[in-house]
């Protein structure tokens, strides 16, 4: 069995551990193809569809990302997301959705810095770099890619999810991991 995380995008990062949390498989999926100004071509869109499709198993436990709000390109982003659930449910596997501030709960990272009362919001860039050290603190995992390094926590939580959902042990969750799984097991109306 294997535990997938995948984070949506023209350049999707997807990370697949096994039962102990090991890496079996790291990448940042693009789509092949002519470029479009502003977008994704659907020539490039169905490749990273086509590779997706490729990287998945039979049996796999999923959990994919969900957009960003306020998105800056929408319409790209819609067609992205729509089209790798779409290659999810075409493999014949189920997944679950992690809202992007959960991907960063995960590892702590709340999006401020300062104290109370003189906090700032981080910045795109500075956020990244965030969420990679905290990853790098928590698990020893590093990667390049910023969209693998979210694939990787991502996946993390897909398999801890999973032995939730089983009545298994939990692997070495800290509170404001668990509180992650419990939001997606049980979504809040």
């Amino acid at each position: 069995m294997r535990f997938v995380g995948i984070d949506p995008a023209t350049k999707t990062g997807f990370c697949a551990l096994d039962e102990r949390g090991n890496v079996l498989v790291e990448k940042e999926l693009i789509g092949e193809g002519k470029k479009e100004p502003g977008g994704i071509s659907i020539e490039q869109l169905v490749s990273l569809e086509d590779s997706l499709y490729k990287h998945l198993k039979p049996g796999d436990e999923i959990v994919i990302e969900q957009p960003a709000m306020g998105t800056q390109k929408g319409v790209t982003t819609g067609m992205i997301h729509g089209g790798l659930r779409s290659m999810i449910h075409r493999k014949g596997l189920a997944f679950n959705d992690c809202n992007p501030n959960w991907t960063k709960k995960y590892v702590g990272v709340t999006g401020w810095v300062g104290e109370p009362g003189n906090k700032r919001r981080l910045k795109d860039k500075e956020k990244k770099a965030a969420v990679k050290a905290s990853v790098l603190e928590h698990f020893g995992y590093t990667h390049k890619s910023d969209n693998v390094v979210d694939a990787y926590i991502i996946a993390r939580i897909a398999l801890n999810l999973y032995r939730c959902r089983e009545f298994m042990p939990l692997l070495d969750l800290l509170p404001y991991q668990l509180e992650v799984v419990q939001d997606i097991l049980n979504p809040k109306k």
